[in-house]
């Protein structure tokens, strides 16, 4: 803004009789008006409209596939895409029709086990706490352990005893907010503890 004044004035040499008062003024409301508008250009732009947020779904396949790991999707993979993903099942040639159209979600795993010659099983679970911490993925508060939960920080062996003891005496948390109601766990702790912490609905097998 200063160099720019400076410009205009540096021109004040210019002969007065070329410009009368009156173009003087208008002169010198247009350098205003682009004054601001540069400012407004550069410092004040409207918000961008919101673009769809790309997460990153990680699933985990092991078992009976020809090559187990873990693996990462740009959209919420099917369990077929799963499958397909770890190079198929081993010794079985499956089309998309065979394999439940089930959509998986991040921290999946699937676990691939022949029955039989006839029957393939997909069992699904989640994957280790370790992996799901390095993945930023929750851990699921009625299936994790006393040991699982020390991988939190904060919370130390004697919080995470009371957490299970807790989850044994209520038969299960309900949400991750009653964990709150647990011994040594106050508001601002659960806020640290958050968004490391989920309550999932129970897992199932996929038969084939």
């Amino acid at each position: 803004m200063i160099h720019l004044i400076s410009f205009f004035k540096s021109h004040s040499a210019i002969p007065q009789s070329i410009f009368s008062l009156g173009q003087q003024k208008t002169l010198f409301g247009l350098a205003l008006l682009l004054l601001a508008l540069l400012y407004f250009r550069f410092h004040h732009q409207p918000p961008l409209p919101p673009e769809t947020a790309h997460k990153e779904i990680v699933i985990e396949v092991v078992g009976e596939v020809q090559k187990p790991g873990v693996y990462i999707f740009k959209h919420s993979p099917t369990l077929s895409e799963g499958i397909e993903k770890a190079g198929g099942i081993k010794g079985q040639t499956l089309s998309g029709k065979d394999i439940p159209s089930e959509t998986l979600e991040t921290g999946t795993l699937l676990n691939v086990r022949k029955v039989s010659s006839q029957e393939i099983q997909i069992q699904i679970e989640r994957m280790e706490a370790e992996k799901l911490i390095v993945f930023s993925i929750p851990l699921d508060l009625n299936r994790v352990s006393a040991e699982d939960l020390c991988l939190i920080p904060g919370i130390g062996e004697a919080l995470a005893q009371e957490v299970i003891a807790y989850r044994k005496r209520r038969k299960g948390f309900r949400s991750v907010e009653e964990l709150k109601n647990v011994k040594g766990i106050g508001d601002k702790k659960w806020k640290e503890f958050k968004p490391y912490l989920t309550v999932r609905p129970k897992e199932r097998d996929e038969s084939l």
